[in-house]
C-alpha cells in the first residue's frame, strides 16, 4: 500500500509539472516583450530557483555540463521565438519532434543498429511534420516552423547529452544553461520600453513555476514512477499547450497542424509502449 501511495504520488508530480510547462504558449504570446527579452527575464528568474533549491549540487560540474547547458539555453530561447512567430501549435508540436532526431542519432552514436520499430517510426513522424508546412502560410510562419523544428533538434541533443552525463549533473546543467540564457539575451533588456507589472508577473511565473518549479516536482516524480508513465503523462504538455492559447489568446491552428500533431504524438506513444513491452519480455527471458 505504502508502494502504491508513492507511486501516485509520482504520478501527481509529474503530472503537475506537465500542466505547468504547458502554460509556457500562453504567457508567451501575453507578454508584450519580444523573445529575447522573455527568454532574458525567464531565465534569471528560473536560474534563482534552481540556486535556492538545489544549493551546492548545482555547481557540481564538468565538461559536459556545459555542452548540456549550451543545448539547454538553445531549447528554450528558439522555442520562445518559434512561439512569437508561428502558431503555439506548431512551436510545442515541432518542438516534440525532439525523440524522433534521438531515434536517428543514438545508433550513429552508440554504434548500434537501426530497429525496425524506430524506422517505422521515424517515418511516419516525418510525415506528420509535413503537415505543419502545408496550412497557414502568414508571413513569419514558416521561419517559425522552421524554428520550432531546431528547437527540436536542440532538445534531441540535450537529451542524448543528458544519457551521457552522470545523474549527478543534471540540475547543474539546467541551472548553467538558463545562466547562458541570460547572458545570450542580456543586451536586449536595454531596449525594453514596456516594462509594467503584468509583463513582469507573467516572466517571473514563466520562470519561477514554468520553468524551476515544475522541473523540480517533474525530477521527483520520475523517482516514484516507470519511465513510460512520466513521458506519456508529459504528453499531455503538448496537448495543452495550444488549447490555453487558444482560450487564452483567441489563436486557432490550423487542421494540418493538429492532424500532424496528433500522428507526432501517435508515433511516439506507439513506440514507447513498444519499447517498454521489447524491455520487460527480454527482462523475463533472462531470468
Amino acid at each position: 500500500m505504502k508502494h502504491l501511495h508513492e507511486h501516485q504520488k509520482g504520478i501527481l508530480a509529474v503530472l503537475t509539472a506537465a500542466l505547468c510547462w504547458s502554460t509556457g504558449g500562453i504567457f508567451i504570446k501575453l507578454v508584450t516583450f519580444d523573445a529575447m527579452q522573455i527568454s532574458f527575464f525567464r531565465g534569471v528568474f528560473a536560474a534563482l530557483v534552481f540556486f535556492i533549491m538545489f544549493k551546492k549540487e548545482i555547481f557540481y560540474a564538468n565538461v559536459f555540463t556545459f555542452i548540456n547547458a549550451a543545448f539547454y539555453s538553445a531549447i528554450l530561447i528558439l522555442f520562445v521565438i518559434a512561439t512569437k512567430t508561428t502558431t503555439a501549435a506548431n512551436a510545442i508540436f515541432l518542438q516534440y519532434t525532439a525523440p524522433i532526431y534521438v531515434l536517428i542519432f543514438e545508433p550513429l552514436i552508440n554504434k548500434t543498429k537501426y530497429e525496425k520499430i524506430n524506422i517505422i517510426t521515424i517515418v511516419v513522424c516525418f510525415l506528420g511534420m509535413t503537415l505543419f508546412f502545408m496550412g497557414r502560410i502568414s508571413p513569419g510562419y514558416q521561419e517559425g516552423n522552421i524554428i520550432a523544428l531546431l528547437s527540436g533538434v536542440a532538445y534531441a541533443a540535450f537529451l542524448l547529452g543528458m544519457r551521457k552525463n552522470k545523474k549527478e549533473y543534471q540540475f547543474s546543467s539546467i541551472f548553467y544553461g538558463n545562466i547562458m540564457v541570460a547572458v545570450i539575451c542580456l543586451p536586449s533588456i536595454f531596449s525594453i520600453e514596456n516594462i509594467t507589472l503584468k509583463n513582469m508577473m507573467m516572466v517571473s511565473y514563466l520562470g519561477i513555476f514554468q520553468i524551476g518549479i515544475a522541473y523540480a516536482i517533474f525530477s521527483y516524480g520520475l523517482k516514484k514512477v516507470y519511465a513510460i508513465e512520466a513521458s506519456l503523462i508529459s504528453m499531455i504538455e503538448p496537448v495543452l499547450n495550444p488549447v490555453w492559447v487558444f482560450f487564452g489568446y483567441g489563436e486557432v491552428p490550423s487542421i494540418t497542424a493538429i492532424i500532424g500533431g496528433i500522428i507526432i504524438l501517435a508515433a511516439i506513444a506507439v513506440r514507447t509502449f513498444a519499447a517498454e513491452s521489447a524491455f520487460k519480455l527480454k527482462s523475463k527471458t533472462a531470468d
